[in-house]
């Protein structure tokens, strides 16, 4: 099982035949993508970007097609999926988590291509008519209440009746006194600009200690917000429960897992309420919906990260149609420059807080390699860690 077998009878979209990988620079971050083809004239997309290494994940892409890939049918994805991960010797990890993931989005566009379908009716149809997103990324600029006020009303006016935002600014495990008043401020200032019937969600960014978190639970009360994102490290992550029992909202984490095995603690532990899953880093459709399952599983609800480019957005849009237990979609399409739909040509739109039911075969997205020639990657770095990092001010 752990080779490619061409002895079996191939599918109707022939065998993959050449795999190759192109990266586009942007102000946000470099985003990296895997083109598949097959002996049959049919190409298949994924986005393999990770925030800071996608020169790595486009160089495993390649090595790894010519191990596992190359005369493979792509029908079958169960397989593929196996034979990258437990043939590869992965063994969970970022690099080689969103490798797998975007080779398994572009399994199933090349499918829905075979078939004449959209992606989404391959993964178990639909059970909703459209895909509630949320915005994030919107509150770049000065960090202060009325920077932050007038960005969330800009955004709500943009037609998000959600938006996520991180208010803590630089720090590690505690937060000083002057600027736990500051971070509080801004959200104080958020929840009074969009109302109360604006879903507000706060991100920790995995970085207070069970102290600070504990403290933040009770001072985020009376600002209703729908969820405080990953409060601790997920090297504490046993201290999750006892957060959630104190906590008057639902605690939400999980993208910084990339497969069902290394969501096992996670359920074990029931650490949060949400679960946040990102396609292209937990092992694509073929994986998202086993983590989707074990989720409804233990009574959480699914609601996947998304800090890629709208690729990503299209692709998780496809992905979340068919989930029962489904909260809402992360985009961060409204902060990318213009030329990034021009590279992605047919990604879906983002009207009125919502990303309307996909109607192309596969996934519609056809990548236009001349934008991505004049606009290669920077290779740069931003430092969540930093003072000023909000404004996305990169080195």
């Amino acid at each position: 099982m752990l080779t490619v077998d061409t002895t079996r009878p191939v599918g109707p979209a022939g065998r993959i035949s050449r795999v190759e990988t192109l990266q586009l620079g942007t102000a946000w971050r470099d985003f990296g993508y895997v083109r598949i083809h097959t002996d049959e004239g049919l190409t298949g997309i994924g986005e393999i970007t990770h925030p800071y290494r996608v020169d790595e994940t486009c160089r495993l892409t390649e090595a790894m097609a010519h191990r596992h890939l190359l005369g493979a049918d792509p029908f079958d994805v169960e397989e593929i999926w196996l034979r990258m991960y437990q043939g590869d010797f992965l063994r969970g990890g970022d690099v080689g988590g969103v490798v797998v993931s975007g080779v398994d989005q572009a399994l199933y566009d090349i499918m829905g291509k075979a078939l004449g379908v959209p992606a989404y009716r391959l993964t178990g149809g639909a059970v909703r008519d459209r895909v509630r997103v949320y915005a994030n990324g919107w509150y770049t600029g000065e960090r202060v209440p009325e920077e932050f006020a007038a960005k969330a009303k800009e955004a709500v006016a943009r037609g998000f009746s959600a938006l996520k935002f991180d208010p803590f600014g630089a720090g590690l495990h505690e937060l000083e006194r002057p600027e736990l008043k500051r971070s509080l401020a801004l959200v104080e200032a958020v929840r009074e600009a969009v109302g109360p019937d604006v879903d507000l969600f706060i991100e920790g960014h995995a970085r207070f200690g069970t102290a600070t978190a504990r403290r933040l639970v009770h001072e985020l009360a009376p600002y209703d917000i729908g969820w405080f994102e990953e409060p601790m490290p997920w090297t504490h992550i046993e201290r999750y429960a006892e957060l959630r029992r104190v906590a008057p909202f639902p605690i939400s984490g999980g993208e910084h897992f990339h497969n069902r095995y290394e969501y096992k603690q996670l359920f074990a532990t029931e650490a949060v309420d949400i679960v946040q899953p990102d396609l292209s880093m937990a092992g694509g459709f073929t994986e998202l919906r086993k983590i989707a399952a074990q989720a409804d599983a233990h009574g959480m609800l699914v609601a996947p990260h998304n800090s890629n480019s709208p690729l990503c957005t299209t692709v998780s849009a496809h992905a979340v149609l068919g989930l029962t237990n489904l909260k809402i979609l992360e985009t961060f399409d409204a902060l990318l420059e213009p030329y990034v739909f021009d590279a992605l040509r047919g990604v879906l739109p983002v009207q009125d807080g919502y990303v309307p039911l996909p109607t192309a075969p596969g996934l519609g997205v056809e990548l236009v390699d001349e934008v991505f020639e004049e606009h290669p990657p920077s290779h740069r770095f931003w430092n969540m860690f930093a003072d000023g990092w909000e404004k996305r001010n990169r080195t």
